[in-house]
């Protein structure tokens, strides 16, 4: 039961908190105690809202994911537990996490706040709206990293990564939209309904467009953040990004992956040779400047 709730809560999905970090990593305070104690709790804390979140999605979606051919097995789905367990399971969550928040940051609870109901919004409506559906994702990606703003004192943090971030979240998030139309083919609509409105042609043009505007936005962050070496040594991530960028789109376009882009990170071994390195490059220029 307790594997199966956990199962439910999806950890591999919990990669994606680590957006939060970006503040303290960026502003270069991972060396201040006092930085990343507060960064490490509400990575904690967000992760006990992300797994509550998933178990309402599980619980909304329950029907359409028993005619799914992969999400039919899911624990809620294949009926390895009771629904009333999974209910109680995300109330106690959220009943830890929100004072816990709290007590951390007015401010962080208020973001972990928004970013709960942006989920529920999510789960009800706004999943099954084009466009919109992604762009949700993108604003949960960047209330993670303002959760991260929010709980240091930033001094030089970059507007830049928030538009870096928004971009990114929205090519993964147009790149999974891809992968799922591609694997569902005619039965899309009977498994999600927002895939009615998706073509494969547009999903390609939007993936497009968003690839390359991330590369510059990245590419103008390196040179124009106020904290970064005055050398510009930043620049030499840029083809870390844009190799990231290449491979993932070769892995939904190419091999037909993409689905789940959380378990990419944790199977493709080329792509995750280029995150580890891009983050060694980041942390070099940044702390070892």
């Amino acid at each position: 039961m307790v594997s199966a709730i956990l199962k439910t809560m999806r950890p591999k999905q919990w990669v994606k908190n680590i957006v939060i970090f970006a503040a303290l990593i960026f502003d270069r305070q991972l060396t201040k105690v006092t930085s990343l104690l507060p960064t490490l709790a509400g990575f904690f804390l967000f992760c006990f809202i992300t797994g509550a979140v998933y178990i309402i999605n599980d619980l909304a979606d329950l029907e359409a994911d028993r005619k799914h051919p992969k999400k039919r097995f899911r624990p809620l789905a294949a009926g390895v537990f009771p629904v009333r367990v999974a209910q109680a399971a995300a109330i106690i969550l959220l009943l830890l996490a929100f004072p816990l928040a709290y007590w951390l940051s007015r401010e962080f609870a208020a973001v972990a706040a928004v970013y709960f109901l942006l989920n529920l919004a999510y789960s009800k409506w706004l999943k099954h709206i084009p466009l919109i559906d992604v762009l949700s994702i993108a604003a949960g990606f960047v209330l993670r990293v303002i959760a991260g703003v929010v709980l240091i004192e930033v001094e030089r943090f970059s507007p830049w990564l928030y538009v870096v971030t928004t971009l990114g979240a929205l090519y993964l998030g147009f790149g999974k939209r891809r992968a799922e139309l591609a694997l569902l083919a005619g039965d899309a609509n009977a498994h999600r309904r927002v895939l009615n409105g998706y073509t494969l042609p547009f999903l390609d043009q939007l993936i497009t467009i968003v690839s390359s505007t991330t590369i510059i936005a990245y590419s103008l962050y390196t040179f124009s953040a106020p904290n970064l070496p005055p050398n510009h040594t930043m620049m030499l991530t840029i083809p870390f990004v844009i190799y990231g960028i290449f491979r993932y789109l070769y892995l939904v376009q190419v091999e037909h992956k993409g689905g789940a882009p959380e378990d990419l990170a944790f199977t493709d071994h080329p792509l995750q040779a280029v995150i580890l390195l891009w983050g060694l490059a980041v942390l070099i220029i940044f702390y070892l400047d």
